[in-house]
């Protein structure tokens, strides 16, 4: 298909805009105090997030999990309050409350991002309920790991939302790995999307470090779910450059394999297609590596000024009450 020149800008922006905000992380998550609890990132996997989100409406929904920075940066989260939220600081997403691990940016309609493992597919598919129930021409897609895909709350997703039509989109983003366990070790079956099978519902596998392939498959499966045909299971093949978390250091991972996904990286991989179609020049390519840096050094600058949150507010939000 014929991507549109605009959504091809998009998405290098949203990939640039979330490698330089985790190569920022990164680096800040090294300094003793600067940042609390785990920090867990998707280098070599922004395609997923970025091409999945490019095929949306500002109105569908996304549900992720606990490697979320992309998905919510390319449905167009501040990056100064998400920035803020990791620091857990007053002005964040979430008023210092979550971290970087239970993000929610009810704004985009991304209300969820769950380190429950496999906890966002039920989710996803009570959101799609109720869009349908109410008759509304929206979607939810919901993003998850191929270790989630071995969990019972998979199958049960993708059977209620068969049974009922509901107009999700599941996004696996098969990256090797289950933590440290290689996909082999835990799966049988050669790829994810073989399951769609057993619900039944369109099944599609996709180079998950294409960005443009990503988008194609993921405007396929939202028009069929808008269209009131029911879910569709997109496996997105992709792998993490880093290991699971910050304190991992990837001994299970072989450092050839890292350097073979590096040269595969999606960010380089769209530029050259840009840069060889004429739509932009490497001076401009340049350039908005620059503007991405600045946006992440503003967004830190931000997060740095920002007051903590007062012990007082420590219950608010938690509970709703009726007035």
């Amino acid at each position: 298909m014929q991507v549109p020149v605009e959504k091809k800008l998009e998405m290098l922006r949203s990939m640039m805009l979330t490698r330089a905000f985790e190569d920022t992380l990164q680096e800040l998550c090294q300094i003793q105090g600067k940042i609390p609890g785990m920090m867990i990132l998707c280098t070599g996997q922004e395609a997923v997030g970025s091409g999945v989100c490019a095929a949306l409406e500002p109105n569908d929904f996304i549900i992720s999990n606990h490697r979320s920075h992309s998905h919510l940066l390319a449905k167009g989260a501040d990056p100064k309050a998400l920035m803020a939220e990791i620091f857990g600081k007053r002005t964040g997403c979430n008023k210092g409350k979550s971290g970087t691990l239970h993000l929610s940016v009810p704004e985009v309609n991304a209300p969820c991002t769950t380190t429950v493992v496999g906890g966002g597919l039920p989710i996803s598919v009570g959101v799609a309920f109720a869009q349908k129930y109410r008759k509304e021409k929206r979607v939810t897609v919901c993003l998850f790991g191929d270790g989630a895909a071995d969990e019972g709350s998979f199958h049960e997703a993708l059977n209620l939302a068969s049974l009922w039509q509901l107009p999700v989109v599941f996004v696996c983003e098969n990256n090797l790995y289950a933590g440290a366990q290689r996909y082999e070790e835990h799966t049988r079956v050669k790829s994810i999307a073989e399951r769609a099978a057993g619900y039944p519902m369109p099944g599609a596998v996709v180079d998950g470090n294409d960005a443009l392939k990503v988008y194609a498959a993921t405007l396929q499966a939202r028009d069929h779910a808008a269209g009131g045909r029911g879910p569709t299971l997109i496996e997105c093949k992709t792998y993490r450059c880093r290991g699971h978390g910050e304190t991992d250091p990837q001994h299970y991972q072989p450092k050839e394999e890292i350097a073979l996904w590096k040269e595969r990286c999606p960010i380089p991989r769209l530029q050259t297609e840009l840069l060889s179609d004429g739509i932009l020049s490497s001076e401009e390519i340049h350039r908005m590596e620059e503007a991405m840096r600045e946006a992440v050094q503003e967004a830190v600058r931000f997060a740095e000024e920002s007051p903590w949150p007062a012990i007082e507010e420590a219950f608010d939000d938690v509970y709703v009450t009726n007035s």
